[in-house]
């Protein structure tokens, strides 16, 4: 799978990385820490999916400076702009990989897979089998920023309810790996990999953008109408008259929006 713009990914990166839970984060540091003393082999991370390595400069400041990396996305455009932005000398391999070969994913001597803002774009059975193949490696699990269905504006408008139920039923369309989980990602990963005896850990990540953010609200509510208009449940007045007010809105001083995501922390029993 394919599709993401890098200069969207640019764009988003910030307020992901503000959205992050910090618990979470925080944990998935000092059990790696914990488990890899000075002396021993370093921590092994690979983040799948990775666009142009956003979760590597979240969590590579808070890992030991050994820390190994293999970064894998299908894209190449997006491996060489994270090559680029990394820099020779880190301890990072570059992979082109397709998610869809979930079967042949390098876990040998992972110990924490990484992904951001991946498996709401994924099934329930891409979510089982991958978590049929992570469980018997003994990996752990850092799925963050996955949309969990919400979103809101403190200056309502009469049909955000209905755009955001549109919106949701687009987000359960196929992504490239079967038809979508969507907002239900996290809540069906966490059942998945407790079955497998995973401690299970989750945590709201919302993004929660305010006129400083508004070349990201702009991005953000086009792909929203965009995705809006393809359901077809709402008449083109209805939506660009929606559009506009929100685009307006972006750019008001104090005036906020709300894009739930949920983090999720799995770590073996």
């Amino acid at each position: 799978m394919s599709g993401f713009d890098k200069d969207w990914l640019a764009l988003r990166e910030p307020a992901d990385k503000a959205a992050r839970d910090a618990g979470l984060l925080n944990m998935l540091a000092q059990t790696l820490r914990d488990g890899n003393p000075e002396g021993k082999r370093p921590p092994n991370l690979l983040d799948i999916g990775c666009g142009t390595g956003s979760t590597y400069r979240t969590l590579s400041p808070l890992l030991p400076k050994n820390t190994h990396w293999r970064l894998l996305d299908y894209d190449p455009a997006l491996l060489a702009e994270a090559s680029a932005r990394i820099g020779e000398g880190s301890p990072v391999e570059f992979r082109q990989f397709d998610l869809n070969n979930i079967d042949a994913l390098p876990l040998a001597g992972t110990d924490v897979v990484t992904a951001s803002a991946l498996f709401d774009l994924c099934s329930a059975n891409f979510c089982d089998r991958f978590v049929g193949v992570l469980a018997p490696t003994g990996a752990g699990l850092y799925a963050a920023l996955n949309y969990d269905g919400q979103m809101k504006w403190s200056v309502v408008h009469p049909l955000d309810a209905a755009v955001t139920a549109d919106f949701n039923c687009h987000q359960r369309l196929d992504k490239g790996f079967g038809a979508a989980l969507g907002p239900d990602a996290t809540h069906h990963l966490a059942g998945a990999l407790s079955a497998f005896h995973y401690r299970v850990l989750t945590a709201e990540s919302p993004w929660v953008l305010d006129e400083r953010s508004a070349p990201l609200q702009r991005e953000l509510l086009e792909g929203i109408a965009n995705a809006v208009r393809e359901i077809g449940e709402l008449v083109p007045e209805e939506i660009e008259a929606w559009l506009t007010f929100r685009l307006e809105q972006a750019d008001v001083p104090g005036s906020l929006c709300r894009i739930g995501h949920q983090d999720l922390l799995a770590l073996p029993g």
